[in-house]
């Protein structure tokens, strides 16, 4: 038996989400103030999707509560409907776009945070929020990968939603340069037009492979779970 439910966990998670959403918030940065505000940052958008995620986790737990043993066909439909959204925004949104986040923000920081988190910001986001935005979500969707078996949509549906997202993203940084005249992410300014080609590219290649990661992750944790003799 787990030490803690897996309902509780999702409980905790979303109101860690929702505390780093509203700490985040708080801030009065002047990149808030700019055009886009806090949305053009694909971290903050990230934040969002794991909340809503969670949010859906915890609303299909309640659901799953109230209907059972109900007989209610109309409710178990219903049910069903959820379950499906939850396990679509984890394939489509909540594991690729967050473990991009945190592997791509760690890398580059690694090489030059000031490329990619200025050191001036220390000065508005305390280190625990930081990691907030660029740590924790690997762990908490891991943790709900493991506690929680998803059925993935086909893979040509999942990696053309992945796709989507990424170059509306991408035209979204694009779009945001075209009218202010600064890129969203001060390494895009030091780069060519044709490195920013490569790079666009890039990016959304590896949010390609990691929803097939995800999915090959999910079918590993919960292939073995079947297989394993029972005790």
């Amino acid at each position: 038996m787990a030490l803690v439910p897996c309902q509780v966990l999702r409980v905790a998670i979303l109101l860690s989400y929702c505390s780093i959403l509203c700490n985040y918030k708080a801030i009065e940065m002047p990149s808030h103030q700019t055009y886009g505000g806090s949305w053009k940052f694909l971290t903050f958008i990230d934040l969002v999707i794991q909340a809503v995620f969670f949010g859906i986790c915890v609303l299909t737990d309640l659901s799953t509560l109230l209907t059972r043993d109900s007989g209610n066909q109309e409710q178990e439909r219903q049910l069903k409907k959820l379950i499906s959204l939850r396990d679509w925004t984890l394939a489509v949104l909540a594991f690729p776009v967050g473990v991009f986040v945190v592997v791509v923000f760690w890398t580059i920081y690694a090489y030059d945070r000031e490329m990619i988190y200025p050191k001036l910001l220390d000065n508005f986001i305390p280190g625990w929020l930081n990691h907030g935005m660029h740590t924790t979500v690997l762990p908490f969707i891991l943790i709900e990968m493991r506690t929680s078996h998803h059925q993935y949509p086909s893979r040509s549906s999942g990696l053309a939603a992945i796709c989507t997202f990424s170059v509306a993203y991408i035209l979204w940084v694009c779009w945001i340069h075209h009218v202010t005249g600064m890129w969203v992410y001060p390494f895009l300014e030091h780069i060519g037009s044709g490195a920013r080609i490569v790079f666009f590219g890039s990016t959304t290649i590896l949010m390609n492979f990691l929803y097939l990661l995800g999915e090959v992750l999910n079918s590993y944790i919960w292939d073995t779970q079947r297989t394993k003799p029972s005790s």
